[in-house]
């Protein structure tokens, strides 16, 4: 069952059966506006505006310090969604979403009509996608359906990553050792060495890989730190790793402060020095994400 508080604080969601839902990111939002694009545009090719942004999985079994969603949504339920339902039921909640935008003044029509067939799928948008048991069969039906797609998984599911062939695989990582681990993603008990054995598979995909550390001001970059993160990079040899700085917003503002969000500038800085230590090379860069891409 749905927390009924959370699920009222989850302003902008389309709920998809049981434990799934979809949201049009700020990016789309502009894009569509023609006001800029993401970041993953810049760097990866996809088109923000036919980017549709989705979870399975309303759940989560971590509680990171930085993380703006509601760190608790569903308190039980019975079974899991077809994951067949969830992708013809996520592209008809994009539509929905969408319809609101046909009023608004500067919108792009072209655009707009594209967005109606979206192309790329983000697994990202609340939870750990890698709960939901029949991840790899949703990953195929979207291709089947011509998306391309983007999971991002906490690493904690490295049995489910062995499973799964996205597009592109993104393991974000704010910890860069156990101590750490514990501090900022306050799992219920310490699973790092999971997340070790994830780093460990994503060295063997074949898809595109990436290592995302979400970087907060004060507590995952000092020098000890770049130097764990060079190691953990070693392991697991992404195509590429991109330094984002931790944004000051939602739920986390209860438990950071904004003094932890850095500066554009530090993240500029923390990477030439991850590039010294690493050997992967600054390749772009994108000042209002505040995140730079580096490549092996």
């Amino acid at each position: 069952m749905m927390n009924d508080k959370l699920l009222s604080e989850l302003k902008g969601y389309q709920i998809v059966g049981r434990h799934s839902a979809v949201k049009t990111c700020l990016w789309l939002k502009k894009s569509l506006k023609d006001e800029g694009v993401c970041y993953k545009q810049k760097f990866y090719g996809i088109h923000s505006h036919r980017c549709l942004q989705m979870t399975p999985s309303l759940m989560c079994n971590q509680s990171c310090v930085y993380c703006w969603r509601p760190l608790e949504l569903l308190k039980g339920f019975r079974g899991w969604d077809d994951p067949g339902f969830i992708v013809r039921e996520s592209i008809k909640a994009q539509h929905r979403l969408l319809s609101g935008f046909h009023g608004t003044p500067g919108v792009n029509r072209k655009k707009l009509d594209e967005a109606y067939n979206p192309n790329q799928v983000a697994i990202s948008l609340i939870g750990e996608p890698t709960l939901y048991p029949y991840l790899p069969e949703m990953i195929e039906e979207y291709k089947r359906n011509g998306f391309t797609t983007f999971l991002v998984t906490n690493g904690t599911m490295p049995e489910m990553l062995e499973k799964v062939n996205p597009t592109q695989l993104y393991v974000s990582l704010t910890a860069f050792d156990e101590e750490s681990h514990l501090t900022l993603n306050r799992p219920p008990k310490s699973n790092w060495t999971r997340i070790l054995e994830s780093l460990d598979v994503m060295r063997e995909k074949e898809c595109r890989t990436v290592i995302r550390l979400t970087l907060i001001k004060g507590m995952n970059m000092g020098e000890n730190a770049i130097e764990n993160y060079a190691r953990l990079i070693e392991r697991a040899e992404p195509d590429y790793v991109e330094a984002k700085a931790y944004m000051f917003l939602g739920y986390s503002r209860l438990r950071l402060k904004y003094e932890n969000m850095p500066e554009f500038t530090d993240i500029i800085e923390f990477s030439r020095k991850l590039s010294e230590v690493s050997g992967y090379e600054i390749v772009k860069e994108s000042e209002p994400s505040r995140v730079v891409l580096l490549e092996g």
